[in-house]
């Protein structure tokens, strides 16, 4: 076993918040973990300190993030239209293009240093995509990938192919941050305002939607808890 790997991954809900306050409490962990492994490699004869994980789940009002590589235009209103829907319009910088985040969406941040799993971004994408296939489909929903288009589809190659979560991260020094956000009871009115992660002619869908009827929160939470432990083979704490 290499000692100078932990899969230890502290959990932590913090409900709604705004997503200023999110990416700052990212940014915090983030750093303290660069922070680590800086300190490791300048003490090369000295032993090394285990760089821990996070996991943040949460939820945000009403706002629109742009990913670093996202076209602006795909947000379709101005400023006064924001106000009147009481909605926010925020530059950020993961990956991906703009999407919508809101009440009724389950927003997870895992802040792991990939160090500790596997040095392997495309990985990473395609177990968080996992993470979700799995989780819906406890709810009888076929979720699937979608070639060159990160994120969780339904019906895909089909005239009515529709995204129900929506990925972007962000890794330095092979630390994650930003995640993913799944449509569980959301409003998706709010993504007629844009063009979602930048792709035309295809819709959102939530859980809700598929279903019929709106579904436990924490419920779909400790689905994604328990299937991210499996996928990433790691413990909580």
């Amino acid at each position: 076993m290499n000692l100078h790997k932990n899969k230890i991954v502290e959990y932590r809900d913090l409900h709604e918040i705004s997503f200023n306050e999110a990416w700052d409490i990212q940014n915090k962990l983030l750093e303290s973990i660069i922070n680590i492994k800086i300190k490791n490699k300048k003490n090369i004869d000295e032993k090394k300190d285990l760089t821990p994980n996070y996991f943040l789940f949460v939820s945000h009002p009403h706002i629109y993030t742009l990913g670093k590589s996202g076209n602006s235009n795909n947000l379709l209103i101005n400023e006064n239209k924001l106000l009147e829907i009481n909605a926010k319009f925020i530059k950020t910088n993961r990956g991906g293009d703009i999407t919508y985040h809101g009440p009724g969406q389950i927003i997870g941040y895992p802040i792991l240093d990939l160090e500790n799993f596997f040095t392997d971004i495309h990985k990473y994408m395609r177990n968080l995509e996992e993470v979700i296939i799995k989780t819906i489909s406890d709810y009888g929903i076929k979720g699937e990938r979608s070639l060159g288009e990160t994120g969780v589809w339904i019906d895909t190659g089909k005239p009515y192919a529709r995204k129900i979560c929506a990925m972007g991260v962000k890794a330095s020094r092979w630390v994650t941050m930003h995640g993913f956000a799944l449509n569980v009871n959301t409003d998706l009115n709010y993504f007629n305002n844009i063009i979602p992660c930048g792709i035309k002619n295809k819709a959102v869908t939530s859980i809700e939607k598929e279903l019929g009827y709106s579904i436990d929160m924490n419920e779909v939470k400790n689905k994604v808890r328990n299937y991210f432990a499996d996928v990433f083979e790691l413990e909580w704490k």
